[in-house]
């Protein structure tokens, strides 16, 4: 049985350019690619889930076959809700893939019968985190090239805001 969507979820926090090569990428592969907008209960986010979400719909809604939903819960019962089979992560380095390694095991453990696809960072955006764009933005530094413009200016606004 071939399967037509797949799901990407992240938190997104902030939304980067490698999130978006990543998405259309994945979005080329499949006939539907839900982006699942979650928090990560490890991190403390920036932006809410609907500012987040809404960032990803304005990056990509030239992208007709990609739908942005936000997700409290098991990423596995996104799948079941959705009835998807195919989970896409984009990894960086090795420790992303260590870390997607255990996730993906987890994954697996708890919902049988789905995969999980690992894509490969474009290599122009290797060293893009979430974390440091955040820290970037905080301190004042451009930050425009390796996030989208709608990102870009809410960090500006985000930030103007905190100082």
């Amino acid at each position: 049985m071939k399967h037509t969507s797949a799901i990407l979820p992240g938190s997104f926090d902030p939304l980067t350019n490698g999130h978006v090569d990543i998405i259309r990428r994945a979005a080329s592969l499949f006939d539907k690619l839900y982006i699942v907008v979650g928090d990560n209960v490890r991190k403390q986010t920036l932006f809410t889930a609907e500012e987040r979400k809404n960032h990803i719909l304005e990056s990509v809604k030239d992208l007709n076959n990609v739908y942005v939903e936000i997700w409290k819960g098991l990423t596995v019962d996104f799948l079941k809700k959705y009835d998807c089979k195919i989970i896409i992560k984009g990894i960086r380095d090795a420790s992303d893939f260590n870390y997607e390694l255990d996730q993906a095991g987890t994954n697996k453990m708890i919902m049988p019968g789905h995969e999980t696809f690992l894509m490969i960072t474009d290599p122009r955006y290797h060293f893009v985190r979430s974390s440091t764009v955040k820290e970037m933005a905080r301190f004042g530094a451009d930050v425009s090239e390796i996030v989208p413009e709608v990102v870009n200016r809410a960090l500006l606004e985000k930030f103007k805001l905190l100082t």
